[in-house]
């Protein structure tokens, strides 16, 4: 038996009948997780299954004496207070909102709070010399004088990986680190993770709602649900390392039932065109010089779901915010019609007038006011439904609320919640619901899973497929091929800023798709 082996059969780290309350809600119940040195460990569930609070527990941000259970790291029971505390432990924690400064280098964002310095002076050729050491383990080869903010999303993870080594990490938790990565970035940070286990004996907790990213590095998986340990699950690979566990296994033990159809399938009329892009150019408003957009045009029809495919970068976005009441791009030329008419969208009040609606990529930070409560957010953007004069109709605006929480089956206790207190599934319910409230004919929706979990996302697919039965013409984005395929009844297919290819739906393929991505 190998060395690595040997380790992978002792216990590194049990958390043990882990209970956690908040008030009103019991949010772990008896919770346990094992994980193995020299391991990867998957920890699955829906969103609200308790996954984080049992992470934060972990790490301290819920002290000692504010849970019940214990935490045994390497042996030793621990009672961590803080942050601090774990981390000098060796366990370390990387969120998704990545903790890092942008306008400071790498090498000053790595060791941002262990700086080597003595009596208060830092030692900068140490700083960057040890900077180096943890960059190259990543094959991050960037210059270590370099401001984070000029790297991408992608590297910027790895900054924040190189971080945690440098506290000598002994286990690193990763809360959905691929969130807001491309498919390239993706498999580099997997690989990366295989590398640390493999080559320096790390073990990662991996928190992911991709279950494709589980089945290509766990080696074994745990499952959550209502707060509760489901199963934990041992991952046998094959001489391809095609894993034992399938997703729809997986599945079945997050939302206790088997989803036999993960995307499901849609059977109304398609109808007329409704929205129509004729020559749609668009320059970028940080250099006049570059086109975004080049020469776009496409057509929804009522009750059709069209969708868009493309690398990070195709345009795909830019194109639905340069329709969106022009939010961005300079010098825009093209038309725009709906039901065959020339609208003008030269604004966001605009479009809205015009029919068109468009559910963001970023919920959050553009989708909706998380310290205003469901009912506020729900009326939001056409408050004039709901007004008489200046006035604002607070029994109409409940009406409208409550309807919207039982047509989309928000769960909630009240609409009087806060947004900001919902889960990622129940956020993007209230954006749908904000956006119908609006009496759209045509719906853009901008990466309408991203963040959320595999029963949420069905969810949200029979939301969708519901729109395009009343008619509502619905343009899908997703990063997610699979998604783009399952649900589209056709799909164009963009590359630096153009459309280069179109094919039908449920038949295309993810290789036919990558042949007209880069076909350009």
């Amino acid at each position: 038996m190998s060395e690595q082996a040997v380790l992978q059969t002792e216990c590194l780290l049990e958390m043990k009948n882990i209970t956690k309350a908040f008030p009103g809600v019991k949010a772990l119940d008896n919770v346990n997780l094992r994980v193995r040195q020299c391991e990867i460990h998957a920890l699955v569930g829906e969103n609200g299954a308790g996954k984080s609070t049992l992470m934060n527990i972990l790490s301290g941000v819920y002290p000692y004496g504010s849970y019940d259970g214990d935490i045994i790291f390497e042996g030793k029971t621990c009672a961590y207070t803080n942050i601090k505390q774990s981390e000098k432990a060796g366990i370390v924690i990387i969120h998704q909102e990545l903790a890092l400064s942008p306008y400071l280098s790498i090498a000053e964002n790595i060791f941002l709070g262990d700086e080597w310095a003595k009596f208060n002076i830092i030692n900068w050729d140490k700083t960057r010399d040890n900077a180096l050491i943890y960059m190259r383990k990543l094959g991050l080869d960037e210059n270590p004088n370099m401001p984070v903010n000029k790297l991408g999303v992608g590297k910027q993870q790895l900054v924040e990986i190189a971080k945690a080594l440098a506290k000598d990490a002994k286990i690193l938790i990763l809360d959905e680190p691929t969130a807001a990565l491309n498919e390239k970035d993706s498999e580099h940070l997997l690989q990366i993770l295989r590398e640390l286990r493999d080559l320096h004996n790390i073990s990662s907790v991996l928190i992911t709602h991709k279950l494709n990213e589980v089945a290509a590095v766990a080696d074994t998986i745990t499952i959550l649900r209502d707060g509760k340990t489901i199963e934990t699950l041992q991952v046998e690979r094959d001489a391809a390392g095609k894993a034992s566990i399938s997703e729809d296994r997986i599945i079945k033990g997050m939302v206790g039932r088997e989803i036999t159809d993960r995307f499901p399938g849609r059977n109304n009329p398609i109808g007329d065109v409704v929205f129509e892009v004729k020559d749609w150019t668009v320059y970028n408003p940080d250099n006049p010089d570059q086109k975004k957009l080049d020469n776009v045009n496409l057509t929804v029809r009522a009750g059709e779901v069209v969708g868009l495919a493309g690398l990070v970068g195709a345009g795909r976005t830019e194109l639905a915010t340069s329709i969106f009441g022009k939010y961005y791009g300079d010098n825009i030329s093209g038309k725009t019609l709906i039901n065959g008419k020339e609208v003008n969208l030269n604004s966001i009040p605009k479009a809205i007038e015009s029919g068109l609606a468009y559910v963001t990529e970023d919920r959050k930070e553009f989708g909706l006011v998380m310290m205003a409560s469901i009912k506020e957010n729900t009326t939001l953007a056409k408050l004039k439904k709901i007004a008489k004069g200046n006035i604002i109709d607070e029994h109409e605006e409940i009406v409208a609320a409550e309807e919207y929480r039982k047509k989309l089956n928000t769960k909630t206790p009240s609409i009087l919640q806060l947004a900001g207190n919902l889960s990622g599934g129940n956020q993007q319910k209230v954006v749908l619901a904000k956006w119908l409230f609006s009496d759209p004919a045509v719906l853009i929706l901008d990466e309408p899973t991203r963040g959320i979990d595999v029963g949420a996302k069905h969810e949200i697919y029979m939301i969708i497929n519901n729109l395009a039965a009343q008619g509502i013409a619905c343009v899908l984005i997703s990063s997610e091929m699979p998604e783009i395929i399952g649900m589209s009844d056709r799909i164009y297919v963009m590359s630096e800023g153009r459309i280069t290819g179109e094919l039908p739906g449920r038949t295309a393929t993810q290789e036919e798709i990558m042949r007209h991505i880069l076909s350009n």
